[in-house]
């Protein structure tokens, strides 16, 4: 038998027989590595640790301890999940994939006959697999012919479709553990027996390999780890999110809501939600404004030939919603991006070079065609409107305009008390020649000035290749989100593409047309995604400044106090706070529970003492104190409040307990 020569990790070099498993490759370096190694990998492929080394290559071993190895982990849950599926309801499911995912894995289903899985039996189903994991069946790849593959899977359309999609020379692998067998690459533990911490979570509809116009199967999520102390964890945070979700507080709180009958990914704001928001339009324009910018409306459709111009239709087409047609040969677009309807503003005068930096900016709506799989309450819809600004700049303005734009974010987030983000330096990928422009100069010019503007300003910050916008490299702001995830933010992109597709130009100090630069800006991203960000970073306890209702005033009777209490929400009302008055005939414990329940930040309570002396008693969300103030010092700390953004909870909250 002939040997084969492995190269490890460090360099190494080490012969073995042909035929020698990544077990005792392991075992042969320390007998340690063995109990903690998962999986082989030879020449980027997955070796089983107990399948056979028959060729020469690098060689490495996946550990439980790496991020690898968890993945394995968590594919290697999802054939469980099929194995005892199949148990359960045998030649009753059809099968589609099973990949780890961040955090878990799924695997796509389609019941035959009858009601699809539910959450109820995910008991039943879990105590399936345990009992297998705990047979300890070997999990063996090997390689089938075509026609082997096609006769093994013939009951089933989704493995008969993946099969015929696979190039006609290609060998088709397989994983075998005791009846169960799947198609698969490998990178599965060595046996059942290694899984035992593991959950299935929830389940989805999704789209048979995400085409809307494919069947609707049900996808089963599930995640799994190696240890019982980190699944505990991870079920912890789970929970959290569950309690943090914008969604399942906007039900709570009636802020929104979507349904099929309005169409999907629309999103209808209730008057409690239109009250956030319409804070946050005022907030932000007004900040805008101060800082120069000037707020314009443009059209929420434009013609197609604006976005061919602008390259939107070649990039972003698939995103777009279809053209219409108005029958006299143009063709209307709802825009998913405000740039050209602003540099449309730009043009319809002639500029000068004392006109820049020239700023102007927008609660531009936009559409986009999301698939249907991919919406998610606020974060994710069809329907936005973005916080949208653009700067003209001439060459030498671009890093103190840089520096003003960054300036703006921060103080911003201050007044949020946004505390978790990072920078980081979106590039384009200079081998995705479709997504991005092809322009050389233009992009080592643009991505150089960028970097050298946070290089100058002693920022620390990240470089991510492949994340920039299609016509320029860009600054994005990574916001941790409560739930634990991270998305962008605020972005700030140079943009020398478009003020040259478009024609743009201003007149120069010397009588010359000279071209502008363009600056892209956002500060709080659209509306329905900062709304949904906030509604889970606070857990629906907003600050004052931003609460759909800032107080509510309950009479302990309503015809011996309820006069004085509703002159005194008037009263208020006048002030430009949200009050509501309650007077509904119920227990006075119950109605100041409601108000607790629906995390009002003050809730007064108005009786015979408080109208004999002109004053509230108050409750502030979250305490069970309660604190006697004169209605005049009350509205005085109220409007302190709100105008600092209700930054300084410390303070006030002493005042309201008169300390």
């Amino acid at each position: 038998m002939s040997d084969v020569q492995l190269t490890l990790p460090d360099g190494a070099q080490k012969t073995y027989p042909m035929g020698t498993t990544p077990m005792e490759v392991a075992k042969g370096i320390a007998t340690s590595l063995a109990k903690k190694a998962v999986s082989g990998k030879l020449n980027g492929q997955y070796v089983g640790m107990k399948d056979a080394i028959e060729q020469s290559g690098q060689f490495e071993l996946i550990m439980k301890d790496e991020e690898e190895g968890l993945r394995l982990l968590r594919h290697s849950v999802s054939h469980l999940l099929a194995q005892a599926l199949n148990r359960l309801y045998p030649d009753q499911i059809h099968y589609g994939v099973g990949p780890a995912i961040d955090n878990g894995f799924y695997y796509d289903t389609d019941k035959v006959e009858g009601n699809q899985i539910s959450v109820d039996q995910f008991p039943e189903i879990e105590k399936m697999m345990k009992r297998i994991a705990k047979e300890n069946l070997p999990i063996v790849s090997r390689e089938i012919t075509r026609d082997e593959a096609l006769e093994m899977f013939k009951a089933d359309p989704y493995k008969i479709e993946l099969i015929n999609d696979l190039p006609a020379d290609e060998h088709i692998s397989i994983a075998v553990q005791g009846e169960h067998i799947e198609l698969d690459r490998g990178g599965l533990v060595p046996a059942t027996g290694w899984i035992k911490h593991f959950k299935l979570t929830s389940v989805a509809g999704a789209y048979w390999r995400g085409k809307s116009s494919n069947p609707m199967l049900q996808r089963i999520y599930g995640t799994a780890f190696w240890n019982a102390e980190d699944l505990d964890a991870e079920m912890t945070r789970r929970a959290e999110a569950k309690e943090r979700d914008h969604r399942k507080i906007g039900a709570d709180q009636d802020l929104f809501f979507t349904s099929q009958e309005v169409g999907a990914g629309l999103a209808v704001w209730m008057p409690n939600g239109a009250a956030i928001r319409r804070t946050l339009e005022r907030y932000i324009v007004d900040r805008e404004v101060q800082d120069g910018y000037q707020h314009v409306y443009t059209p929420v459709l434009s013609n197609l030939n604006l976005y061919k111009q602008s390259g939107h239709w070649d990039h972003y087409r698939d995103d777009m919603f279809p053209p219409m047609d108005m029958g006299d040969g143009e063709f209307l677009e709802l825009r998913p991006m405000n740039c050209p309807s602003h540099i449309m503003v730009f043009k319809h005068h002639q500029r000068s070079y004392r006109d820049l930096p020239f700023r102007i900016a927008e609660l531009g709506m936009m559409h986009r065609y999301e698939k249907s799989g991919a919406l998610t309450g606020l974060s994710r819809v069809r329907e936005m409107t973005l916080n949208d600004g653009h700067t003209f700049v001439m060459l030498d303005q671009i890093e103190d305009e840089f520096k003003k734009i960054l300036q703006l974010m921060v103080d911003v987030y201050k007044d949020f008390d946004i505390t978790d983000y990072r920078f980081r330096l979106s590039y384009r990928d200079p081998q995705n020649t479709e997504k991005y422009f092809d322009d050389d100069e233009m992009w080592e010019k643009a991505q150089r000035m960028l970097k050298t503007a946070m290089d100058d300003m002693g920022l620390e910050y990240f470089e991510a290749e492949g994340e920039a916008a299609f016509y320029g490299p860009k600054l994005d702001v990574q916001i941790k989100t409560a739930l634990g995830g991270e998305e962008t933010l605020s972005t700030i992109q140079l943009d020398f593409l478009l003020p040259e597709r478009f024609d743009v130009n201003y007149v120069g100090s010397d009588g010359e047309l000279h071209r502008p630069v363009m600056i892209h800006r956002g500060i709080i991203s659209t509306m329905e995604r900062f709304t949904a960000y906030l509604t889970e970073m606070y857990k629906g306890a907003f600050p004052t400044w931003l609460a759909p209702h800032q107080v509510r005033i309950i009479p302990v009777n309503r015809e011996a106090h309820g006069e004085f209490a509703q002159s005194l929400a008037d009263r208020l009302v006048k002030q430009g706070v949200r009050v509501e008055y309650d007077g509904r005939n119920e227990k006075l414990g119950y109605l100041i529970r409601n108000a607790q329940s629906l995390k009002i930040p003050y809730t007064l309570v108005i009786g015979d003492e408080e109208v004999s002396n002109d004053t509230v008693t108050i409750r502030r969300f979250g305490s069970r104190d309660t604190a006697a103030k004169s209605v005049d010092q009350f509205e005085k700390d109220l409007l302190a409040d709100i105008a600092s953004h209700s930054r300084a909870l410390d303070t006030l909250e002493k005042a309201v307990k008169g300390e």
